[in-house]
């Protein structure tokens, strides 16, 4: 993917290809509090090395596409389930799947919880300077236990029914696991009960229907997960002792930018050496 810098005006302005602002760059053993978030962290397990091009060498990587048509999805579902919330209601998903017993979370920090941009789930990692934040998309709670439940909403097309153990074991879906049992350490870590039962819901894109006219279709799936969070803290230290490490670490072999860097660099060496450029 080719990403042109745009200003605020979305005008393209020239890249330098490192980060302006400090607060975002790690500096080896420093002292001063730095905010991971839990996109971050799956980024130290799934490269370490573009991890720390990143957070400690302060490199600008190319961004992704905003998924306008998932975002809205998530939103129209945010103010479905907000409604309920006010009323402390069981949601239709809820009574179809006999968890009538279960409704969502009523709690003043919930928007703050769901803003993974500016604020979300919050700690300070056991005694060090790492803040540790993710936004969750949502919570239920159990009103017989009061065990607090993480949802995470998820939007895709596939043809065909989807069940829960194709669901979990698609490769593809390993982040997503990794997602909910970071937010599980997050809220355990700040006091809640947390249910060890979590959901993705999952809202599948139906591809069957004849024509379009103005409205898409979805199926809607209750996918249950047992999170598991005891590998966290031990990722989390690995991750620490990387960032104050000043060597940049090994690249995961399947990384395919640390792959492309490498070609990149090599052939301009290549022809740099045949143009007769002396360094």
């Amino acid at each position: 993917m080719i990403d042109l810098k745009r200003n605020s005006k979305k005008i393209p302005v020239p890249a330098s290809g490192l980060r302006v602002k400090k607060k975002f760059i790690y500096k080896p053993n420093q002292l001063e509090d730095f905010k991971i978030s839990r996109g971050k962290f799956w980024d130290f397990l799934t490269c370490p090395k573009c991890f720390y091009l990143d957070r400690v060498s302060g490199l600008d990587v190319p961004k992704t596409p905003q998924w306008t048509l998932n975002e809205t999805t998530d939103l129209l579902l945010k103010k479905e389930f907000d409604h309920l919330r006010a009323l402390q209601k069981p949601h239709r998903l809820f009574i179809e799947n006999k968890l009538d017993h279960l409704v969502p979370f009523q709690h003043e920090e919930m928007d703050a919880w769901r803003d993974a941009l500016h604020r979300g789930l919050k700690i300070r990692y056991k005694d060090t300077n790492i803040i540790l934040t993710g936004g969750v998309d949502d919570i239920w709670q159990d009103k017989i236990t009061k065990k607090l439940i993480i949802v995470e909403y998820k939007s895709q097309a596939k043809n065909g029914l989807i069940t829960t153990k194709d669901y979990l074991e698609d490769p593809y879906h390993k982040g997503y696991k990794v997602q909910i049992d970071f937010y599980s350490y997050l809220l355990t870590s700040m006091g809640f009960d947390v249910h060890p039962t979590s959901y993705f819901l999952v809202c599948n894109a139906i591809r069957t229907t004849n024509n379009f006219n103005k409205l898409m279709k979805f199926d809607e799936y209750l996918i249950p997960y047992d999170w598991n969070n005891d590998w966290v803290e031990e990722e989390i230290d690995n991750m620490i002792e990387t960032m104050n490490c000043d060597k940049i670490p090994d690249a995961n072999p399947c990384c395919r930018n640390c792959a492309y860097s490498e070609e990149y660099a090599k052939l301009k060496s290549t022809k740099s050496v045949q143009n007769g450029d002396s360094y």
